[in-house]
């Protein structure tokens, strides 16, 4: 790697001893925060923030290292950081229910800390990351303020993966981890990071991976919606609504009350061999076939009837959202909905409220992000931190410069190229349920049509669990996804 003259001194990082409480005893290890430099033409452009949490074991073999970044685009790490994966975590809910504030921060004994380093990184223009203004003729120090206009240069697609793949390099070089076993994890539109970054960093960084770990990701863009010409969406959102719908209790269960992977099942296959060649043959399909699978699909999502023939079998999640317990003036959450929420405009042709999912989250993880960074590992910034920075989600490009071959932006290829480079490589793809916005069956569909080689096959799982986008705020889900990881790491590894 070539060596910059004069680069600026970045900010100052911060490194605190810390224990985390464990059943089968303490877990020492170090928290370091701090911003590290990415350069363009060996000129430093920005500095990417993200806390890094190495325990103190003592191995034979190196230790094994995960980087972790969520989504949006334009997301922060603290929703896997605060959530899920680091040493502390928000107190939810049993089930993921939002508790009232202050927000109550516990020791997370489900952390993924006691069988892998950690390292949470925070894409620019989100949590503490900035980019660098270009110095101003005659000064010798940078300005430690965002320049708007090249943070927007990393908000596009390819510019993004590779600042990603280049903060990874530098970061094993900086801390001599080369030799560790590697994994990257990410949820959201971070899924779509990793099954990108399953190709990119072996083809163009050199880097090997021993697992990929994609939650709730969203991997082929043509499955996040639906149209009258564009069916494939209809059918993988279908058993998310059905399983939403059977949480209440609202479906006529398909199998026995109560078997909840029964209904689901039927909902597949329902949506598979009844629901396409419905929708596809438009038209051209008779009244009585129309009205029998009006009839079955009113069944599993526990819609009415009238509501189903109204919108011709495309149940869209705004519509599933509003009716579903319409009757008791709430509305279900779209990245969960098991949470509910009063609906504030019962009336109206439309629904004009909020998501109690999304927006409800935001007062817990802030909270919970700041305090955590500025008290427990005494982080000292002016800088706010982007939970959600939606100036990046406006402004993100799409565009892959002629690549899209399909019409859509897709990762499902990459991933595919990824693990026939390595066939050694690990990959856990996971959803909640109740996630209306990323549907667990749309990877199961994509897993289906990969062609994967008999050989590769095996090293494809794929595990869902209760709860919505965030399952891991149930904590039976979050106590189950644990046990799960903690195998996946150690077939990754062995």
């Amino acid at each position: 790697m070539t060596d910059t003259p004069n680069p600026p001194t970045p900010r100052a990082a911060t490194k605190t001893e810390h224990t985390l409480p464990l059943p089968d005893g303490p877990l020492r290890y170090t928290a370091t925060a701090e911003w590290q430099l990415l350069y363009e033409q060996e000129k430093p452009v920005a500095e990417m923030f993200h806390v890094a949490y190495i325990a103190a074991v003592e191995t034979t073999t190196p230790r094994s290292l995960t980087f972790v970044f969520n989504g949006g685009p334009g997301a922060a790490s603290a929703y896997l950081h605060m959530g899920a994966l680091g040493p502390k975590r928000i107190a939810f809910g049993a089930n993921g229910s939002l508790p009232k504030p202050p927000v109550q921060l516990v020791d997370n004994v489900e952390s993924w800390l006691s069988f892998t380093d950690l390292v949470f990184v925070d894409p620019i223009g989100t949590g503490f990351s900035r980019s660098l203004p270009a110095p101003k003729e005659g000064e010798k120090e940078q300005a430690k303020e965002a320049d708007t206009t090249k943070e927007n240069a990393f908000w596009e697609v390819e510019r993004d993966l590779s600042a990603l793949g280049e903060f990874i390099q530098r970061f094993l070089s900086r801390q001599k981890r080369w030799l560790s076993p590697i994994f990257i994890a990410g949820e959201s539109y971070g899924g779509f990071r990793v099954a990108r970054l399953a190709r990119k960093l072996q083809q163009e960084f050199g880097i090997g991976l021993s697992g990929a770990i994609l939650i709730s990701p969203a991997l082929e863009f043509s499955l996040l919606g639906g149209s009258d010409y564009d069916l494939t969406a209809w059918a993988t959102l279908l058993p998310s609504l059905a399983a939403s719908a059977a949480h209440y209790d609202r479906a006529q269960w398909a199998g026995e009350p109560g078997d909840f992977s029964a209904h689901t099942a039927a909902a597949e296959r329902f949506a598979l061999k009844t629901l396409i060649p419905l929708l596809a043959a438009g038209d051209t399909s008779t009244p009585d076939e129309q009205q029998s699978a009006y009839q079955q699909l009113a069944a599993l999502v526990g819609l009415p009837l009238s509501v189903v023939e109204r919108q011709a079998g495309r149940i869209g999640i705004e519509v599933f959202a509003r009716e579903l317990l319409r009757d008791q003036q709430r509305i279900v959450g779209l990245y969960d909905a098991s949470i509910t929420a009063i609906d504030p405009f019962p009336d109206r042709i439309f629904y004009e409220g909020i998501d109690p999912t999304l927006d409800g989250l935001d007062r817990l993880f802030t909270g919970a992000i700041n305090s955590h960074l500025r008290d427990t590992l005494a982080v000292e910034t002016d800088l706010s931190y982007n939970l959600l920075n939606y100036e990046t989600f406006k402004a993100w490009k799409f565009d892959l410069k002629g690549e899209l071959k399909q019409g859509f932006i897709g990762a499902v290829d990459d991933l595919r190229v990824g693990m026939t480079l390595n066939p050694y490589m690990q990959v856990y793809i996971t959803h909640g349920f109740f996630d209306l916005v990323t549907p667990y069956f749309a990877s199961n569909h994509l897993a289906a049509l990969m062609k994967l080689n008999p050989e590769l096959r095996p090293n494809l799982t794929l595990q869902h669990y209760e709860g919505g986008h965030m399952f891991y705020t149930w904590e039976r889900s979050r106590q189950q996804w644990f046990t799960a990881m903690q195998t996946f790491y150690q077939t990754a590894i062995a």
